[in-house]
């Protein structure tokens, strides 16, 4: 029996670790985008979680970014805007979230997926974890999660990931560029830092982490709006003929 699709948050030793799931590469309809911004707010706002762990379950794909079926069936520019204002939830929810958060990386990102990557604090990694920003290949553009992932890696690996959007680019590149900070061989050697990490912290001083978050994230101040017009654009542009010849294409793969 296939899995069914899930946001669930799990609490131990006040670590909260909020898991996603989806049977399509771990792709992100709307209302698992809306579930896991939903949730990071939530636990930002738990006083008895004082770090958080965000992964996805399943072995050799983190995210595979947004679903190919919803962008398809996006037939206004209104509801072009709603889809992508789901992303900029998320990374919004988590730029604002008090507490940090450890991203685990076990396989590959696309996308949305990097731009969810970018969102947090602190990302673990194994070396299958390559990324790539495919929006150009299908005829829009990473305009909603661009900020976080140009935060994380600078201007100009933002520009060969955009321009060059059907290339992976694999995970020792990612750590250089600075989107991980640590790569492991294994699931299992990553899992065992993480823990360390998340154990450290929750420990650690909530006050002076949740200043240091907002120092850290300084700047970002206008991104409320910033990525609600960046919907905007990806919202007009996937409703092109280019872009739903492009994405039937890839969906007959």
């Amino acid at each position: 029996m296939k899995m069914k699709e899930f946001v669930k948050l799990t609490t131990e030793n006040t670590i909260g670790t909020i898991e996603f799931f989806h049977p399509q590469s771990n792709s992100l309809p709307g209302h698992i985008l809306a579930e896991l911004a939903n949730t990071i707010a939530q636990v930002g706002e738990d006083k008895n979680i004082k770090v958080i762990i965000l992964k996805s379950a399943g072995e050799r794909a983190f995210c595979a970014g947004a679903s190919f079926d919803e962008l398809v069936a996006i037939d206004t520019a209104e509801n072009g805007k709603k889809f992508f204002a789901g992303f900029a939830n998320v990374i919004n929810a988590a730029r604002k979230c008090p507490k940090f958060i450890i991203g685990r990386v076990q396989g590959k990102a696309v996308g949305g997926g990097v731009g969810m990557a970018s969102a947090t604090d602190y990302c673990f990694a194994t070396k299958f974890a390559a990324v790539k920003l495919s929006e150009l290949a299908i005829g829009i553009g990473p305009f909603v999660v661009g900020p976080a992932v140009e935060r994380k890696v600078g201007t100009s690996a933002f520009s060969a990931m955009t321009i060059n959007a059907t290339k992976w680019f694999d995970a020792s590149w990612a750590r250089e560029k600075g989107l991980y900070t640590e790569v492991f061989d294994s699931v299992e050697e990553m899992d065992v830092e993480i823990e360390k990490l998340a154990s450290t912290l929750a420990n650690s001083n909530p006050e002076a982490m949740e200043g240091l978050k907002k120092v850290m994230w300084q700047g970002t101040e206008h991104w409320d709006t910033l990525l609600m017009e960046r919907a905007v654009s990806s919202g007009t542009l996937v409703l092109s003929d280019f872009t739903k010849n492009a994405i039937e294409k890839f969906k007959s793969k």
